[in-house]
């Protein structure tokens, strides 16, 4: 059974983004790879962590998670569709199978299509025509520095393949095909649904308008699941929602028609201490109490290596210093962003009594309140 994202993250459905947003970095903390190197336990508790937040960080994902589940997360799904129907069949005496009514139609586009006044690439023709198969979309979860870096992997997809049989024709090559007496070549026949009249993909000849001695290899449906691994290059400065274009990796094409493309859709893993604000990166750096007050350089990592930065004195906890250029590349300008880096001040975790002596005599060095002027 799946795990509820909500729990996995520990927190309640009426959470904020941002509450989610901290839940995530905490456990993140806890049990990435890098921290437990070698523990599988650790590295799936990450998994599961991630896959968590990589829905309900996002707004949309997680409106459609809390409406229909991780079925509304799948490629595809149609949440305005599946709300027409499901609001239709709670209406009637069919109101508790309107839901599972769902699966005996090849898509959102069957049951739909003559109502929304739309149909799918490939159907809806009055004689079956070669097309475009349909684009295809794949969500792939990447760490926020290889966004922002750019890089070059490999993914390992299940794809819809022509059938190397009978090319895709669903029928035996060695008999001649005859017009489909169900849906007299058209490749649609009509349907009734309670109000809805609409036309769906004929179930006999599968759309092509024909039929024959079923293909032996594929078993009529013309096509068949291959794994294939494919290169992708993601180009640097991508950000959450970004679309890449993997040309023709997409459905196989109609009678004969070409493939459609691939378009993977990126979601960002949120670093446990940089974050992305347009093409700005934030990361807060911890300085100690001698730092804040009497300057001095420190290293601070940046995507170019380490840099060295000039830390003004008397610097309070909070203030923030701009590495110009050192930031996000911008996929259309070409231009980068800066890195803002907050010095925050880390008091020494210690019971000493010499040391709080020492602490206690910098008292007399502040010439006012440090709390005056503070008003609600």
């Amino acid at each position: 059974m799946a795990k509820d994202f909500y729990e996995v993250l520990g927190v309640s459905k009426t959470a904020t983004k941002e509450d989610i947003k901290k839940a995530y970095r905490k456990l993140a903390r806890k049990w990435h790879p890098d921290i437990n190197p070698g523990d599988k336990s650790a590295e799936q508790t990450f998994k599961e962590i991630s896959g968590a937040y990589d829905c309900l960080g996002n707004e949309e994902k997680r409106k459609l998670y809390d409406e229909f589940g991780e079925d509304g997360l799948k490629s595809g799904f149609d949440a305005e569709n599946a709300r027409q129907y499901r609001d239709w069949g709670a209406g009637g005496q069919q109101g508790e199978t309107a839901a599972r009514d769902f699966g005996r139609y090849h898509s959102y586009e069957d049951i739909f299509g003559d109502l929304f006044g739309f149909q799918g690439q490939g159907t809806g023709f009055e004689s079956p025509v070669s097309a475009k198969g349909r684009d295809m979309e794949y969500e792939m979860s990447v760490d926020l520095v290889s966004a922002l870096k750019g890089f070059e992997t490999e993914i390992a997809l299940n794809l819809a393949k022509p059938c190397s049989a009978c090319h895709g024709a669903g029928t035996d090559i060695h008999t001649q095909p005859v017009s489909c007496p169900s849906c007299k070549g058209s490749g649609r026949v009509n349907v009734a649904e309670g109000p809805l009249h609409f036309t769906k993909t004929c179930p006999q000849c599968g759309g092509r308008g024909a039929t024959g001695k079923i293909c032996p290899q594929c078993g009529g449906t013309g096509r068949s699941s291959q794994t294939e691994r494919i290169k992708v290059n993601i180009p640097k400065g991508v950000k959450e929602g970004s679309r890449v274009r993997v040309s023709g990796k997409g459905e196989p094409g109609f009678n004969g028609g070409e493939s459609g493309d691939l378009y993977l859709i990126i979601r960002l893993k949120p670093h446990p201490f940089l974050e992305r604000k347009g093409d700005d990166l934030t990361m807060d750096i911890p300085i100690t109490v001698y730092e804040a007050m009497a300057g001095g350089a420190i290293t601070v990592p940046t995507l170019e290596g380490q840099v060295k930065v000039k830390i003004p004195p008397k610097s309070q906890n909070g203030r923030v210093l701009k590495l110009k250029e050192k930031g996000a590349d911008n996929t259309k300008t070409g231009k980068k962003g800066n890195l803002l880096i907050r010095l925050i001040i880390k008091v020494p975790e210690t019971d000493d009594q010499e040391m709080l002596d020492l602490v206690k005599r910098t008292e007399s060095l502040y010439k006012t309140d440090v709390r005056s002027g503070i008003q609600i």
